[in-house]
């Protein structure tokens, strides 16, 4: 299909550049249209009265909220997912039938003894089992656990272990990979599904059966669950920036969050399509890839081949998306790459494009404006907000490189934080506009994380009182707009300077020979750290390096200031991201930190630099 996309994408364009396609956007309503009224009137009780709740008052489901009350509903005979396989494989699915794949998941996991409050884990890529496993596992009242297929045996044994998962359901590739090395280890661990109909030998206490024979045989009927709003729902494993990684808790009040954010934020409308590129390992992945989309009743894309330009511009004209939320990652890849989108490309069908995931730059910005004829609206949240918290909205002006107002019904603040000893965190408002300090949101909101998993005091230092202090850095301007600033352990301290790295980046990817760019504090003993940009270039430079860099450094003094400048460069090939595409700026600081162990025990002194 990928070859067959860019062959598509050659031809079209030769013919493009002699008659250049005419797009008319169709225009819809916003759902959220007045912010400030909305705001004002919002409450969240009205929201909860929206969803439908378990028949018989019996407590709030998120799977039935996604799946069953449609498939009893007029959409029962609608799309739900329609996914997309690496060899252009296609399969369909109306609510009424993945209703009932989603019942024989529950029935499997019944059968196998899998009760309410039980942890299920997929370790898999964009696969239609991994859908029907997440879905079925919260009807079944257990707790789903999303893995990115991409990690190695240990951390799947740290993140298993720990979340005492009962079944993982993967493939015999990633079974035998990843899942053999630590299979004794796993002690909690009772049942693996293979997905490709495979069956693999019993490991002492671990049964592996076929996930297709088992989900055969199981009955497509099922009574969900009874599950309180307080009730474990899902589990998701975050690094954070040292240590073992923190089990974050959600409960199933947190389908509030994710049916009311699809509605104002993403303004999912009757018949839309939806593409969410996130990897289901990744909290985006599951709040927005599989669970908010569906409570709205719309169609879900999933498309299974990871990011390829000509494959993604084709699938957004065939597929006739209309909303589509991706990484800033994919789109500074896509700002790479020589497409004459608005020539080759039909994209008039695509209403809105959403951003998440690190901040979006200002030129990625301007790039969508120029190139897709639409802004991209960026929005903030974390693993342990549940859902978008901050966004740019439809309604709204966007101002590039803002993550925009906080959703109705979120109160946030910028604080300015001080920790004494032994007195835990003490925090003061900042009130002058444009003044930054830690970024923080009032407690209350429904999908608002209820725990880490056994680690009750991480989540108490977490809190102010009834704050919950984000580790982010940001500052409010005058018109309520947020700007992010960084992680507070990402702050730059040079010379009596507080230097954010957001900032530096985005004045540096304005360069039209930067294609990404890292920025992290080296120490300096004139100093205290110095700012050290690592760059990728958007063509090789050669012997023009010096020269081009030498120009780089003038502009970026230009732009930013001798004192916040970088007063390093450094040309790589790629920048170290996570599996969600953040950029890695711890591992950037480590290297650079054992380049200067080295340097110093060479020539026994620090350089200055």
């Amino acid at each position: 299909m990928d070859g067959m996309m860019k062959q598509k994408t050659k031809k079209r364009g030769k013919k493009a550049a002699l008659e250049p396609r005419k797009q008319k956007r169709k225009q819809r309503t916003p759902n959220l249209q007045d912010y400030e009224q909305f705001r004002r009137s919002f409450r969240w009780e009205d929201a909860a009265a929206e969803l439908s709740g378990l028949p018989g008052n019996k407590g709030l489901n998120i799977g039935y909220e996604a799946v069953d009350r449609h498939a009893e509903s007029h959409l029962k005979e609608s799309l739900a997912i329609r996914w997309i396989g690496e060899d252009g494989k296609r399969k369909e699915f109306t609510y009424q039938q993945l209703s009932e794949q989603t019942n024989r998941f529950a029935n499997l996991l019944r059968s196998a003894g899998i009760r309410k409050g039980d942890v299920v884990c997929t370790l898999t890529g964009r696969i239609p089992e991994l859908y029907f496993s997440a879905l079925g596992t919260l009807k079944n009242g257990s707790i789903y656990c999303p893995l990115f297929s991409i990690y190695g045996p240990e951390p799947i044994y740290q993140r298993l272990h720990k979340g005492k998962a009962k079944v993982l359901v993967t493939s015999s590739e990633l079974y035998k990979k990843k899942v053999t090395p630590i299979l004794d280890r796993l002690v909690h661990l009772k049942l693996i599904l293979l997905t490709d109909g495979l069956t693999g030998v019993d490991q002492n206490h671990v049964v592996i059966k076929c996930f297709s024979r088992l989900m055969s045989e199981a009955s497509e009927s099922f009574e969900v669950v009874e599950t309180d709003a307080e009730d474990q729902a899902l589990l998701h494993f975050t690094s954070g920036t040292t240590g073992m990684p923190k089990g974050v808790v959600h409960v199933h009040q947190a389908a509030v969050t994710h049916y009311m954010t699809g509605k104002y934020v993403l303004d999912f409308q009757p018949g839309d399509l939806f593409w969410c590129t996130a990897d289901p390992g990744w909290v985006t992945g599951t709040s927005y890839g599989i669970l908010s989309p569906l409570m709205h009743g719309i169609g879900n894309l999933i498309v299974e081949a990871d990011f390829d330009a000509s494959l993604w511009y084709g699938i957004l004209e065939k597929e006739k998306v209309n909303i589509w939320y991706t990484a800033p990652t994919a789109i500074r890849r896509l700002m790479r790459i020589n497409i004459d989108v608005r020539k080759e490309y039909d994209l008039s069908e695509l209403r809105l494009i959403h951003s998440v995931g690190e901040p979006l730059n200002p030129e990625a910005i301007r790039w969508s404006e120029k190139n897709l004829g639409m802004p991209i609206l960026d929005n903030w949240w974390q693993t342990e907000t549940g859902g978008i918290m901050i966004a740019n909205y439809p309604g709204l002006p966007v101002k590039p490189g803002s993550m925009g107002k906080p959703l109705p019904g979120i109160e946030a603040a910028v604080m300015e934080v001080s920790r004494p000893e032994g007195k835990g965190i003490r925090v003061k408002p900042v009130k002058t506009p444009g003044e930054s300090g830690e970024l923080a949101l009032k407690s209350g909101w429904p999908s608002m994380f209820r725990a880490y998993l056994d680690d009750e005091e991480r989540y108490k230092n977490s809190f102010a009182g009834e704050w919950y202090m984000t580790g982010d850095l940001a500052y409010r301007d005058d018109e309520g707009y947020y700007w992010f600033v960084g992680r507070a352990d990402d702050i730059i301290k040079t010379a009596g300077h507080m230097v954010g790295p957001f900032e530096v980046e985005s004045a540096l990817l304005e360069h039209p020979n930067v294609a990404e760019a890292a920025v992290i504090g080296k120490p300096d003993p004139m100093m205290g750290e110095l700012v050290k940009a690592f760059v990728v270039l958007r063509e090789k430079a050669g012997e023009n390096e010096e020269e081009l860099l030498m120009d780089l450094k003038g502009f970026a003094r230009k732009k930013l200031g001798s004192a916040v400048a970088p007063r390093e460069y450094e040309v790589v090939e790629e920048l170290p991201k996570t599996r969600s595409g953040k950029i890695m700026r711890r591992c950037l600081r480590d290297i650079e930190m054992g380049k200067l162990k080295t340097k110093k025990k060479v020539d026994g002194e620090i350089p200055y630099g």
